[in-house]
């Protein structure tokens, strides 16, 4: 019998280093990896955007396997959390507005957990600075991570989007994960024309961030089609991989085939 490919979903993983707050809501938090080797070589900070199509049964959780071995390769990474679908304050706007203030605000925060890492407790000094992250975004979260990019490209140092769903208004006309993009913005594109304006990867391209995007050709929750029709007009720092024997969740999965491709176009953004 073949694995399920979701089993990454709940798969343990290492606790994480700490927890961080960005705002006063239970779900405006973001949990920290600290990289194994603190005083290694220099490495960005990655913001962790999860998926779920924004409801609120998925959290950060499942993206942990996904951070612990990204940490132990050597990043600073951070799992954001937002609110979401089926929560107060979830949806159009909230939703959206968290992931651009936890993306704002995570640098200064992790350097803060850094700093407090790397010297004895007590001990003055303001900690290492972290620069604008590099975003991983799966599914919604690779939504969200495009429209951090458009929304504060100063804050961001790059996006890798996995299997991301880049275009609201064909994934509403396909009623993706049984509405799922009604629920986020409220309605179709006919109703709420200034929600998808603005949330829309597809109407915000090219794209001013370097972005690799990367599909795979079996994914069942979001086509592939998708993201080559969203890759065909973002421009020339956008860069499409195709995997066609790949899910939609081995690209979370670091026991995947599919994962070495993963971390190779991570390691693109900051070369």
């Amino acid at each position: 019998m073949l694995p399920d490919p979701r089993a990454v979903l709940s798969r343990a993983a290492p606790v994480p280093d700490a927890t961080v707050r960005y705002g006063d809501g239970p779900d405006q938090v973001a949990d920290v990896r600290l990289p194994a080797a603190l005083g290694g070589p220099a490495r960005p900070l990655v913001v962790v955007i999860h998926g779920g199509f924004w409801r609120s049964e998925y959290d950060r959780g499942h993206t942990s396997p996904l951070a612990a071995d990204l940490a132990a390769r050597g990043y600073p990474v951070a799992q954001l959390e937002y609110r979401r679908t089926g929560q107060v304050g979830g949806g159009w706007p909230g939703t959206l507005a968290d992931a651009v203030a936890g993306v704002t605000a995570l640098p200064g925060l992790v350097a803060g957990v850094l700093a407090a890492a790397d010297r004895p407790a007590g001990a003055a000094g303001s900690g290492p600075a972290v620069g604008a992250p590099l975003l991983v975004g799966h599914s919604a979260g690779g939504q969200l991570a495009l429209y951090c990019a458009r929304s504060v490209p100063e804050r961001v140092g790059g996006v890798l989007a996995l299997a991301p769903v880049s275009d609201l208004a064909e994934a509403y006309r396909l009623d993706l994960d049984g509405g799922a993009v009604a629920e986020l913005l409220g309605g179709g594109p006919a109703e709420f024309p200034e929600r998808y304006a603005a949330a829309d990867p597809r109407q915000h391209v090219p794209l001013q961030s370097r972005t690799v995007v990367i599909h795979g050709g079996l994914d069942q929750q979001v086509p592939a089609g998708m993201s080559r029709r969203y890759a065909a007009v973002a421009g020339p720092n956008c860069r499409l991989i195709e995997l066609p024997d790949c899910e939609h969740f081995g690209l979370i999965d670091p026991e995947s085939a599919a994962w070495p491709t993963v971390t190779a176009a991570l390691r693109s953004l900051h070369r």
